[in-house]
């Protein structure tokens, strides 16, 4: 198997990475290293089996040979990258989408895409099932994440319709685990940051909304599960064990009890969902996949990775 990873210098791709050069693929990462980093491949860097090709998938490319597989990773996934951003993120979410499915087209590869649960925006129902088309608001500050990967999900279908390209949709819902950077902005890299820095820790609003946090080792099992079925509709992978973000602090802070971080209440950021937990049900039954990692264990790997790099 020959597989190529976009985006395969960030938080999951790297992972991705590692999976298929354990599953005896030849993998070729492109990266364009914009919030990606070399430091997360460190550990296959050296591998025969492994390449880096540094370039924007949102410009036209050729990978000489035969691929297997494409899996599209390629995107900046935290608020604050995405808020950075904005322009490269709707780029990567439209032309590079369109330049790794004509690349799978070429190759009569499988396509698998990375969405998200922000296809779903601040949604009005609870949880969250694939069937439903979500609540998002297209002209606000999120717009250009949420809809370059709602996009995304269309041009993937057109593919898979018109020209029986065999394509996946994965919709990611909040993933964690080492590799994460600690100033992505996400909620739990934040909170890890600054309770090991003995900094506040920011609350939005009253931290009543919920997030439902999947470990990445879960995650890609059942990405590899899904790139190799014959379904092409949306399937939604994470943990269904939802928290408010007001108990996640408090959990980090059981876990670091010599810290003196106290809570730090802000205003809540326009459009950030209330509530988010994904309904797996199509995953049992499709994939036969349930998250095995529970939020304890989970949370101290990552913590344990945050107090190396910190």
């Amino acid at each position: 198997m020959r597989t190529v990873v976009t985006g395969g210098a960030g938080f999951v791709g790297s992972h991705l990475c590692e999976r298929f050069l354990a599953d005896g693929h030849e993998v070729i990462c492109v990266d364009n290293l914009l919030t990606g980093s070399r430091k997360n491949l460190e550990a296959i860097a050296d591998h025969p089996q492994f390449s880096f090709l540094e370039h924007d998938i949102s410009e036209p490319i050729h990978i000489d040979g035969p691929i297997d597989n494409i899996l599209h990773f390629a995107s900046p996934a935290s608020p604050a990258d995405y808020l950075a951003h904005p322009i490269p993120t709707l780029k990567v979410g439209s032309l590079g989408t369109h330049n790794a499915l004509g690349l799978a087209k070429l190759k009569n590869a499988r396509f698998l895409l990375a969405s998200t649960s922000e296809v779903y925006g601040d949604p009005e129902v609870h949880p969250q099932r694939e069937d439903y088309w979500g609540h998002v608001n297209p002209v606000g500050p999120r717009g250009c994440y949420d809809e370059a990967k709602r996009f995304a999900e269309a041009i993937t279908m057109a593919y898979c319709r018109f020209h029986a390209v065999r394509t996946r949709i994965v919709r990611i819902f909040n993933t964690y685990g080492p590799r994460m950077r600690l100033n992505d902005g996400r909620v739990l890299p934040a909170f890890m940051s600054q309770i090991l820095r003995n900094e506040p820790m920011s609350i939005f609003g009253q931290g009543l909304q919920t997030r439902s946090f999947c470990y990445v080792d879960d995650l890609v099992e059942g990405i590899v599960r899904l790139l190799y079925t014959d379904y092409s509709e949306p399937v939604n992978i994470g943990n269904p064990s939802e928290i408010t973000v007001l108990e996640l602090a408090r959990e980090i802070q059981a876990m670091v009890p010599e810290s003196t971080s106290i809570l730090a209440f802000h205003d809540l950021p326009q459009d950030d969902p209330k509530r988010r937990r994904p309904d797996i049900t199509r995953a049992r039954q499709l994939l036969g996949w349930t998250p095995k990692v529970e939020r304890a264990d989970g949370l101290l790997r990552t913590l344990a990775y945050f107090r190396q790099i910190s």
